[in-house]
């Protein structure tokens, strides 16, 4: 393996480690020992649950080429996936909102192990029924979960700032650290022990299944709506009027699509950009230094949020920017750096394939930073009646936008499908100023009825 990327992963493995245990009483907030039991109990189940994801992903497309498929069968069914995640999840995902969150995140655990079973058939029509099945777990997977949580937080009389620790916590173990032990899992299960490329679905059934338990025995139940007499139609239009009556919740869903398309498109593009001429490189090592630099950002996300001055909006300008520019430089690198086909495959990178790798690890950077800080935003602006429902509103123009990517991947040049996400991070850095300016205006505006109302309370004294 070449040196470099071990030099990376050393470096970035340093800086995550010293991050984390280097962090001050300005940087932690201190919460009490109840609350602390509550985040454990979520970040176990939510890394349960990230692991059972995690094992299945560096596997899906090995096992359909196992299964003999062909390029064009295997990209449908990442497809219906896609599709399913938009159509059926969307209504499973806001049946959560009135039949309880904890009731989805069984469902969840359920489906997807369904769905780890159809693995073990090489049947084109049941791969088909599990990849709907995953697209179904999936819109569970990203929004019942944090809707629980963010019920059940507030539900116990927690405090709203503790609220970024579990969400950062969560994201530095579920997204970062459980993501490089599935990986490992996953390698030494299908190349060490020789198990088969169907043995990391049946690891993640463990994982699933335990988590499920888990659930069963410690959650209790909340709802966003539970009115026996509003119907699924109705429940769409609550969350439609939310999105469309308050510009804040707007935003915020045309800002998480335009980032998390970025980012899926990157997932499928980053091993063509680093092998452009058919290179060998260490795609499972790449993956986990890609993890520990979202890690890291995960643990900068943490550092920024305890400041209770500083406001989410205004740095996340800051980070889309930062990512688009990440983002253009495989555009630059091939452009003005690609030396073409080398003599030796296995031979020393270019210095083309050693920038590329550099900014893609500030993009994870960046996705880390993402994450927590999205979540927190959510659980300021979408109401707590239609969560669920508008949570998976947001990803319909994102499996839509993916879906389309998957199509026509192959018809545009690598240059410019990084281009188009450059530009979409752009925009979505527009958009999040737009929303730091609403954000700041409707807050001006409460203070003065704030202190209206504190003066009137002081001057009646049937009131005080």
């Amino acid at each position: 393996m070449e040196a470099f990327f071990l030099i990376l992963f050393v470096i970035l493995f340093v800086v995550c480690a010293t991050m984390e245990f280097s962090k001050g009483a300005k940087d932690r907030i201190q919460a009490s020992s109840s609350f602390n039991a509550f985040k454990n109990n979520y970040l176990a189940v939510y890394c349960l649950m990230m692991a059972g994801d995690w094992l299945q992903g560096p596997y899906v497309y090995r096992l359909y080429e196992y299964y003999k498929f062909s390029v064009k069968e295997i990209g449908r069914l990442f497809i219906a996936g896609f599709g399913s995640s938009m159509i059926f999840g969307t209504i499973v995902g806001s049946l959560a909102d009135k039949h309880g969150r904890k009731l989805a995140s069984i469902i969840y655990c359920i489906t997807y192990i369904l769905s780890c079973f159809t693995k073990h058939s090489s049947q084109y029509g049941w791969l088909m029924v599990g990849r709907v099945l995953g697209g179904i777990a999936t819109s569970l997977l990203f929004s019942a979960f944090e809707s629980w949580l963010v019920a059940e937080h507030f539900k116990r009389g927690f405090e709203a700032q503790w609220l970024s620790i579990t969400f950062s916590k969560a994201i530095f173990l579920g997204n970062g650290l459980v993501a490089i032990i599935a990986g490992l899992i996953a390698n030494t299960l299908v190349v060490n022990l020789d198990f088969g490329p169907v043995s990391p679905f049946d690891a993640a059934v463990f994982f699933l299944t335990i988590g499920l338990c888990v659930i069963l025995y410690t959650w209790t139940e909340n709802y966003g709506d539970p009115s026996e007499n509003k119907t699924l139609q109705q429940q769409f239009k609550t969350a439609a009027a939310a999105i469309t009556s308050d510009e804040k919740i707007a935003l915020l869903g045309a800002i998480q699509s335009l980032f998390e398309g970025s980012m899926y498109t990157f997932v499928f593009l980053w091993t063509p950009a680093l092998s452009p001429h058919g290179e060998k490189i260490p795609h499972g090592f790449i993956f986990a230094t890609f993890m520990l630099a979202s890690m890291i950002g995960s643990s900068l996300a943490s550092r920024l949020m305890a400041r209770a001055t500083l406001k989410i909006e205004s740095y996340m300008e800051l980070v889309f920017g930062v990512s688009a520019l990440a983002l253009l430089v495989p555009v630059y690198a091939q452009v003005f750096l690609d030396a073409g086909e080398p003599e030796d495959k296995e031979g020393p990178l270019s210095a083309s394939i050693r920038l590329q790798m550099i900014g893609f690890l500030v993009f994870e950077a960046c996705v880390g930073i993402f994450w927590p800080s999205i979540m927190k935003m959510r659980s300021q602006y979408i109401p707590e009646e239609s969560r669920s429902t508008i949570m998976n509103f947001f990803r319909i123009p994102l499996n839509i936008f993916v879906c389309i990517v998957l199509y026509n991947v192959s018809k545009f040049p690598i240059t410019a499908m990084f281009g188009m996400c450059a530009g979409f991070l752009v925009l979505a850095g527009v958009l999040q100023r737009r929303l730091s300016v609403v954000a700041e205006t409707e807050r001006s505006r409460s203070k003065p009825a704030d202190v209206e109302k504190d003066l009137s309370a002081a001057s009646d004294p049937l009131l005080s």
